[in-house]
């Protein structure tokens, strides 16, 4: 019982999020012909009235259409498992997130497990050794990593190491004359185009691990049975493991599920910046745009994952952690 009404609150939030996100995509300042009228003329150097014509005949959109009716469509769809249509790309979303997911989610993982394994071990470190100068210097760092916005510190990668240094590629996610596919080349290509997000990513999410480990195993490092395992004379390593790090990482652990589900929504800023073809390059190209359709589709896409995981999260957390139990 007690699971159904998970499930039921998790529903009806998917719910309230689907039709405020619908209302709000579509109340934003601007107009989708306006804005795509403006880039043209810049673009060809014509008048906006020009421009505004030739918007009108790429645009497959109708503005006429009454909300209430699109917004009882884009339910329909979504309940066939449609997203809706890019109303600029011409191309249904669920193409568009089948070919942006895998950049994202290859990203993503990647600086994800980086940062949680790398954030972790040093928050048990400085728990460990808190009376110890590794504390400060550790804790200050990551506070400065977790404070920093992520796109000041793509910025300063990409400035430096892409186009002074020229060591990696300023845009892209592979070399334009390579051949797609499963060859060395490629994969090079692939891997090199990737380190930067990667970094960007890491460097940003590896302070939060790190004070979340380092608060979670002082609170452990007070509890009776850390005492016990000292006075038993246990090894340090072993108490390490088998005692603070089991224990102080559940928080983590719930966390860790949480952000997996934010892993579709990638991030606007860094994609943008590094002209990564992501689902956050998407993102921003239809918000910039006014592209209704694919904005609304990532909107609930991204919401569906983040809850979804929450709610594995909570069902999980019950479980790892035995003095919890769901009730029956």
């Amino acid at each position: 019982m007690h699971y159904l009404r998970r499930v039921f609150v998790a529903v009806l939030t998917m719910l309230i999020v689907t039709t405020l996100t619908f209302f709000l995509v579509h109340s934003l300042p601007g107009d989708v012909f306006q804005v795509v009228a403006h880039r043209i003329a810049q673009q060809q150097s014509i008048s906006f009235e020009e421009a505004y014509l030739q918007a009108k005949a790429l645009i497959r959109y109708d503005p006429d259409v009454p909300m209430g009716q699109q917004f009882v469509t884009y339910v329909k769809g979504l309940l066939k498992g449609d997203l809706g249509t890019s109303i600029l790309y011409h191309e249904s979303v669920n193409k568009i997130v089948v070919k942006a997911v895998p950049w994202t989610v290859f990203v993503l993982s990647v600086s994800l497990s980086l940062a949680f394994a790398i954030g972790s071990l040093l928050g048990m470190a400085i728990a460990w050794k808190r009376k110890t100068i590794l504390d400060p210097i550790v804790t200050t760092i990551a506070s400065i990593t977790d404070a920093m916005p992520d796109y000041v510190v793509a910025l300063v990668l990409l400035v430096v190491f892409a186009v002074n240094l020229r060591w990696f590629p300023t845009k892209g996610a592979y070399d334009s004359g390579t051949v797609a596919g499963f060859n060395l080349p490629y994969i090079l290509g692939v891997l090199k185009h990737a380190v930067l997000p990667v970094v960007v990513y890491t460097l940003q999410g590896l302070g939060g691990w790190a004070l979340l480990m380092k608060g979670s195993a002082v609170s452990v490092l007070g509890e009776d049975y850390i005492q016990a395992a000292r006075a038993r004379g246990l090894k340090e390593r072993r108490i390490i493991v088998s005692y603070l790090g089991r224990n102080a990482m559940l928080p983590s652990v719930t966390a860790l599920a949480m952000c997996l589900g934010g892993l579709l929504g990638g991030s606007i800023l860094v994609e943008v910046i590094f002209a990564y073809p992501g689902l956050g390059w998407f993102f921003g190209n239809a918000v910039s745009l006014r592209d209704y359709g694919l904005m609304q589709g990532l909107f609930f896409l991204t919401a569906a994952a983040v809850i979804t995981a929450n709610l594995l999260a909570d069902l999980l957390y019950s479980r790892l952690d035995p003095r919890i139990r769901t009730e029956e």
